[in-house]
């Protein structure tokens, strides 16, 4: 009888651990479910129709039509070239600016805590203010432009960095990386803090460096937070918008153009809402599956 109720018991404090964190995970759950699950059936519900938002009771289903659209449209490939070509680039660049500053400010030295606030400081500003602030350092005129005003004092030539389609993605790929180094740095430094002293102590004892230590003890132990960092990152890149759309609205010639951007210009300017659909739900695949390949990927290794 002891065995049976020891066991009802057990069953029974199991049965409210469940559901006190059922009950206390719920509001999250339907957070969740209010503002992507529903959302992201909607979308992919509204991509089979045609439907302009300034003619809400006009709406006509047209199966695969937008689809059949979207892969003739010249610049959904634009958006996506773009898109692309930003990713591939500023991941790989701000990752290793993120780790270079870690590891400068991982030392327990005097003023790093004042050091660490400063790199951190962009990621808690907003990026609209720092897309503004950004759009007049890299003004043409040296007068207004403070880039450019340095260039001249050297003896170089102004450049006019966004309204020229060869440097126009480059200029918003370097604020980016900028802006947002300071939080995957944070990221590093716990990784960094949870790697045990005794290997740096061990690898002391063994005569080595601080790049066979890098190499050797830091960069193995950093391995787990380095692939969490690069999906976080490779995720941002992809929903590029903000930048774009506040320093160069799209252009010029459609030069820094993406994917979400194309996606708000088709459903908020043009009033295209189930085109823009289509192209929501196309994206949503891509950075499905290039989230589950980079994931295999990084388990491979």
């Amino acid at each position: 009888m002891s065995d049976l109720q020891s066991t009802k018991n057990k069953k029974g404090k199991e049965y409210g651990d469940n559901l006190a964190g059922f009950i206390m995970s719920s509001p999250a759950i339907i957070l969740l479910i209010a503002f992507l699950i529903i959302p992201i059936i909607y979308t992919i519900y509204y991509s089979f129709f045609t439907y302009q938002v300034v003619r809400p009771d006009n709406i006509q289903f047209n199966a695969l039509g937008n689809y059949i659209k979207l892969f003739k449209d010249a610049n959904f490939y634009v958006a996506l070239k773009n898109t692309v070509y930003f990713t591939v680039i500023v991941v790989p660049v701000q990752c290793s600016l993120a780790l270079i500053l870690a590891l400068m400010v991982s030392r327990k030295k005097r003023g790093v805590a004042v050091f660490r606030t400063l790199y951190y400081s962009p990621q808690i500003t907003s990026m609209v203010i720092i897309a503004v602030l950004w759009t007049i350092l890299y003004n043409s005129n040296a007068n207004t432009g403070l880039i450019n005003a340095f260039l001249k004092s050297i003896g170089l030539q102004p450049i006019d960095f966004l309204n020229n389609p060869k440097t126009a993605m480059n200029a918003i790929i370097f604020m980016s990386a900028w802006q947002g180094a300071g939080y995957q740095m944070m990221i590093f430094i716990a990784g960094l803090n949870a790697i045990p002293t005794e290997q740096y102590e061990a690898a002391s004892v063994d005569g080595a460096d601080w790049f066979a230590k890098l190499i050797y003890v830091t960069l193995p132990g950093l391995i787990n937070t380095i692939k969490y960092v690069l999906m976080i990152t490779l995720i941002q890149a992809m929903k590029l918008f903000t930048q774009p759309y506040i320093m160069t609205k799209g252009g010029p010639r459609n030069a820094t153009k993406t994917l979400v951007f194309y996606i708000y210009e088709q459903g908020f300017q043009k009033g295209n809402f189930g085109y823009a659909c289509s192209i929501a739900t196309v994206f949503f695949i891509i950075v499905v599956i290039l989230s589950i390949v980079v994931k295999k990927i990084s388990k491979t290794n």
